[in-house]
């Protein structure tokens, strides 16, 4: 949930600077990219904080809700924290955006069996009840929809090279 809140507080606050006159951040999907970006570099966060911490969940807790099939979990959770700062990365880049937008959702699908693990067989989260099903579900299922929107209308990296050459005055 706390993922949710990040997401929505940040792409408010993105939209705010664009109606302010920040040009980068003046339609909602570019401030609701990298209000992702925001939320992403959090959640990823967590996969490096080593238990012990009480202020945030830990690496352990990420550890426990990968499915019982999943092999090397502790490996699977440092990789998932470098996709989710990549992806977050390549959202804030226009010439990335659309790209890190598809390969987000993917891996936003991919982590849907750890979320549904973890409600089913109750793993405790940073100290806290597990989450359960009814949320943690339709939540995953708005950060894929949010990837996806972002990159759907995001150009695509040869259009934007066009785009340059045509605007570029030829010296004939």
């Amino acid at each position: 949930m706390i993922s949710l809140i990040v997401l929505v507080v940040a792409t408010l606050a993105f939209r705010l600077l664009g109606a302010l006159g920040v040009r980068r951040l003046a339609g909602w999907r570019a401030s609701a990219a990298h209000g992702l970006a925001v939320m992403l570099v959090v959640t990823a966060s967590a996969h490096f904080v080593p238990e012990g911490v009480t202020v945030m969940p830990t690496h352990a807790d990420l550890v426990r809700m990968v499915p019982p099939f999943v092999p090397f979990p502790g490996a699977v959770v440092y990789l998932t924290g470098v996709l989710e700062l990549a992806g977050a990365a390549g959202l804030v880049l226009p010439a990335t955006r659309r790209a890190a937008g598809f390969c987000l959702a993917a891996l936003f699908v991919a982590l849907l069996p750890a979320n549904v693990h973890a409600a089913v067989a109750d793993v405790p989260f940073a100290g806290e009840p597990a989450t359960p099903l009814l949320i943690r579900v339709p939540e995953q299922l708005l950060f894929i929809a949010v990837a996806l929107w972002v990159a759907v209308q995001a150009p695509r990296v040869r259009e934007e090279g066009r785009d340059r050459q045509r605007a570029v005055p030829s010296k004939a």
